[in-house]
């Protein structure tokens, strides 16, 4: 390399920790046995509790011409509202309104306009007085094309106390 040409950094080799290299590495698969695992069928998927559509739109854009990473909580918002005015009975009222306690994003690529969009929901996980609803954001049109996923976690508290309250029956008749 020239002088005048800056040279570019190296990457940087991590040593393994006298503590990993003491214990032996796991034996590599047998040849015999590594075509059995590449036909293993993958573990399916449940099925979604519920599938929202939703359009994209011009104002969820940046600068950068795709859907702004803020505006993929509402998505998932809008979703949730939209399954739970489909749940049958009483799931909030006066002393029981569900607040969300964590949110989980992992994005996985931009979304671009036009895009039309499934936002499934998932129940993860059920307790006293939360669920975890996990969530994927795909194309409509694509269910491969995966753009978010992740979960959230939803408490049902007494507004009035700011208490946790047990999850109300319809929810968990909902999930059922």
């Amino acid at each position: 390399m020239s002088s005048s040409t800056p040279e570019s950094p190296k990457p940087v080799r991590r040593r393994r920790k006298a503590a990993d290299s003491a214990t032996a590495p796991a034996p590599a698969p047998t040849p015999a046995a590594a075509p059995a695992a590449a036909e293993a069928a993958p573990e399916a998927s449940p099925a979604p509790l519920f599938t929202a559509v939703l359009d994209v739109r011009w104002r969820d854009l940046d600068a950068f011409n795709h859907v702004n990473n803020s505006n993929y909580l509402t998505y998932l918002e809008e979703a949730r509202l939209q399954w739970l005015s489909h749940v049958p009975g009483p799931w909030f009222d006066d002393h029981a309104m569900p607040v969300m306690a964590a949110t989980q994003l992992n994005y996985r690529r931009p979304i671009e306009w036009p895009a039309q969009l499934h936002v499934e929901l998932f129940c993860e996980r059920v307790g006293n007085t939360s669920m975890t609803i996990a969530h994927r954001i795909v194309d409509a049109t694509d269910a491969g094309r995966l753009y978010c996923d992740g979960h959230v976690v939803m408490v049902w508290m007494d507004p009035a106390s700011g208490k946790p309250v047990p999850l109300p029956e319809a929810i968990r008749a909902a999930i059922a």
